[in-house]
């Protein structure tokens, strides 16, 4: 499931107002007018406040009532402010400088020095000590881990409240807050509390967590929404270099990156807890990077971080989200171990980043307790199971929950399951629901079976020129023991009908053994991929792309008919055995895959019937996968590599099959995220075939003549510009996710990404496969030096668009051979 095109639904569904006791907000400044970025604001004689941020604005609430509160900040008089009400809001604090400490007043705004500074000498404590605090400190662990996640609609006010797109839902607006944080009113839209077991083994790096109990506000039984809704967020450590989240990494203030990334401040000293620490501000360097603001306070004996918070930069490079705040806390253990017990994050998205524009709050909060050490397990204890629906943990009591809750759930928590399971009843908001499933799946969900892909309804290529099509699946659930699909498309130049139609049935959940099998009659463009796929429903975008570069004059029809058989013995391991039948002959006028059929080279068939038997190894190590039907939504795409080996013996014998063979192929994909130089995707293709084979059977090197990237294609090659038996590919992809343009004044503002590419390709083809082709087109190969071209690209143009130039490297002899070629791209992306 797509988290950006959930977001998009998000966006389109909801909306919310409330007050609790008291809330203050407003902006601290100095006596000339300038900003005082994080000075202390809390509520006299009490232990609740914050910290103003890097533009002297702060926003405080609180459940109990208060009259009066306390700033303070490093050379300035501390102040006592009168709240007249319960709601005090756009209040401007003038702090006076005191007498005797002028020439001593920080400036937070300028860089600090790293030599010298006592904040940085207690950094250095910190990493030293690192290792010796948390969960790290022992050989095993366990502990119990109760999750919250929650969803809002924020921005709340009387255009939102009167939008006609709530008639029938008006009652929603009862269940009003305002954020904590923030100081905005919000709706609550979601709610989902998980209570989880978790053990570890760190001399065996592993780790595994058993779900003990799940609830969610009206949607307990929609398992692909919790697990993207957990997805949603990642696993972060301050003490590592990054913290990673929405596949970007920003620098960690405790990690040693931290010291040329942040300015460091020692700000104050306390008790906390009994415990005597140390408070450090920080703040960035430099603008537009990935990077923080806060402050934490350490432990003078332990050296162990004791609290944190962390605020992203407004300037910060990432789409969509205007604002994550993080919050940590620790306890001591034995006097001496720190541990995390209390984990809160909250990130404020919206379509642009202005302050008073509406958006979505997500937040996590996550306590932990229980805590054990030392009580080692067996390694088998460890491994994963493939098949776990774990339905006892998705139906658990309300006893079980006021039992196990760690903290009690307040007044709008609560109000949160009464709401949404009424809302879930309503027809308008059911109406809404329904749009958001459409835009995000391309399906219209009817009863017992969804229409689509509506994405799929046009096409065109030279052979159909405009193409209608029409599909459907059958679904009832998204845990379904089988599935069909299937659809219709017409060419209305041809003037012919092509269908497809597929079905799968799980026959087996705990080994997933699943049967499946096909037949698709259709227009194709071959050639487009260099390993084979197993969808036999699967069709290129070269097909019918409605803009090429050049003739598009090289289609086929094809009749591909496939049967097989799959199961996961181990988890995401996954074994299938197959076999297929097809018929391919030329679709193009003027085209050909003829090929000499006899010894004396004298007679040719331009048909190829073939039939083939494959065994297919694939291994996705860290896939994380929703529900346990005959399909299963991926949640964390893009997020593993992927290994695939496929062994395919072509034999003559069956069903008047025309040739023998054997091709061994393997693929390896491997994204990569590189700390703060941005993200990267490796792939690895290599494959050959042993044995005489044709043209319409060989191993083209995948072109692209469109405008729109695909895949592991080469956009300076035409197709059927080279092809092979045997061949070695390899695609680099990186993004640097705006590190250099974030430097670069003109266009910091415009959150613009660098990309760059490398693809190179080796391949040759045997002299027996030369002696049959037939096919009058010169059959090139790269076996002199492998084919190579290199891109360069600006990704999140608008936010939704990448452009990418391409250059060819060598190999420009070759008849109509394109230097340069342009693609472009769209997506939702962070």
């Amino acid at each position: 499931m797509n988290k950006q095109a959930v977001l998009y639904s998000i966006f389109l569904l909801f909306g919310f107002i409330a007050f609790s006791q008291t809330k203050v907000g407003g902006v601290v400044k100095d006596s000339s007018g300038e900003t005082v970025p994080f000075a202390n604001v809390v509520f006299k004689n009490s232990s609740e406040g914050t910290t103003s941020n890097e533009n002297g604005e702060f926003y405080l609430q609180s459940s109990n009532s208060y009259d009066t509160i306390t700033i303070s900040f490093i050379g300035y008089a501390t102040r006592d402010v009168a709240l007249q009400k319960a709601v005090n809001m756009n209040l401007e604090i003038i702090l006076q400088e005191e007498a005797s400490s002028l020439d001593e007043v920080v400036i937070y705004r300028g860089k600090t020095p790293k030599k010298g500074n006592p904040a940085i000498e207690i950094l250095k404590k910190v990493w030293a000590n690192r290792r010796k605090n948390g969960v790290y400190a022992f050989d095993q662990y366990a502990y119990r881990k109760y999750e919250k996640l929650e969803f809002d609609l924020n921005t709340i006010d009387s255009s939102v409240i009167n939008n006609r797109i709530f008639n029938g839902m008006e009652f929603i607006f009862d269940y009003a807050d305002t954020n904590r944080v923030t100081g905005k009113t919000y709706l609550p839209m979601f709610i989902n509390e998980s209570l989880n077991e978790v053990y570890g083994d760190n001399t065996i790096n592993e780790k595994k967590e058993v779900l003990l109990g799940n609830k969610n506000s009206g949607f307990n039984q929609n398992r692909n929404l919790i697990d993207f809704v957990k997805g949603f967020y990642d696993d972060y450590d301050i003490y590592k270099n990054y913290i990673k989240f929405y596949d970007k990494s920003f620098v960690s203030p405790v990690s040693t990156n931290g010291i040329d990334t942040y300015n460091y401040v020692l700000a104050d000293s306390a008790y906390i807890q009994e415990k005597w620490c140390y408070k450090i501000v920080y703040y960035p360097r430099r603008k537009n990077e990935l990077t923080f603001s806060g402050d934490f306070w350490v432990n003078d004996t332990t050296w162990a971080v004791k609290q944190i918070n962390m605020e992203t930069s407004p300037s910060a490079n990432i789409n969509w989200v205007k604002q994550v705040y993080i919050e940590q806390e620790y306890d001591v253990l034995n006097d001496s171990i720190f541990l995390i017990n209390r984990d809160f994050f909250q990130a404020d998205f919206g379509l642009n980043k202005k302050k008073d524009s509406r958006g979505v709050y997500s937040k996590r909060t996550i306590l932990y307790n229980d805590y054990q050490f030392n009580k080692k397990k067996p390694a088998s204890f460890y491994q994963q199971e493939v098949y776990n629906p774990q339905n006892q943990a998705y139906d658990r009591s309300d006893e079980f929950w006021a039992q196990n809750r760690m903290e009690e759930l307040n007044k709008d928590e609560k109000g949160i399951y009464t709401m949404l399971d009424t809302l879930t009843k309503t027809k308008a908001f059911n109406r809404l629901y329904d749009i958001a499933t459409i835009a995000q799946s391309g399906y219209v969900e009817m009863k017992g079976w969804d229409y689509g892909p509506i994405y799929s309804t046009f096409g065109f290529n030279d052979v159909e020129g405009m193409r209608l099509r029409f599909g459907g699946r059958t679904y009832f659930g998204q845990n379904d023991l089988w599935r069909i699909e299937g659809y219709g498309a017409y060419g209305f130049k041809d003037d012919k009908l092509k269908y497809g139609v597929s079905g799968k049935v799980l026959l087996d959940p705990k080994s997933r053994l699943i049967i499946s099998g096909g037949n698709r009659r259709d227009v194709e463009q071959l050639g487009t991929n260099l390993t084979n796929s197993t969808d036999v429903l699967g069709r290129s975008l070269a097909s019918s792309s409605l803009i090429n570069v050049g003739a598009n004059d090289k289609l086929s029809s094809i009749n591909l008919s496939v049967f097989a058989i799959s199961m996961e013995p181990l988890k995401n391991f996954t074994l299938r055995v197959g076999s297929s039948y097809r018929e391919i002959k030329p679709a193009s006028p003027g085209f050909s895959l003829a090929y000499y059929t006899d010894a004396s080279l004298t007679r040719t068939d331009s048909i190829i019937n073939q039939s083939e038997i494959s065994t297919i190894l694939t291994f996705t190590p860290g896939r994380k996968t929703s529900g346990y039907g005959v399909e299963r939504q991926i949640v964390n795409d893009e997020e593993f590599p992927t290994i695939f080996l496929s062994y395919s013996l072509g034999v003559k014998e069956i069903l008047n099959s025309d040739f023998d063979y054997k091709k061994l192929q393997l693929f390896y994909n491997q994204p990569l995220l590189i700390g703060g130089l941005g993200r990267s995707n490796l792939s690895i293709e290599a494959g050959k075939t042993f044995g005489d084979i044709p043209l319409g059977l060989l191993s083209v090197v995948p072109g692209n003549q469109t405008y729109f990237a695909m895949y592991n294609t080469f956009p300076t090659l035409n197709y059927y510009e080279f092809v092979t038996d045997s061949y070695a590919a390899a695609h680099f992809d990186h993004n640097f996710n705006g590190r250099f343009f974030s430097r670069i004044p003109l266009l910091r503002k415009l959150n613009l990404r660098e990309l760059v590419g490398f693809r190179a390709v080796w391949g040759d083809i045997s002299e027996g496969s030369r002696e049959i082709d037939a096919s009058g087109l010169p059959l090139r190969a790269p076996n002199q030096d492998p084919f190579y071209e290199y891109s360069v690209g600006i990704g999140n143009i608008f936010k939704i668009l990448r452009i990418d130039a391409h250059f060819r490297g060598n190999y420009f002899d070759v008849p109509d051979a394109r230097s340069f070629a342009i693609t472009a791209d769209f997506g939702f992306h962070f």
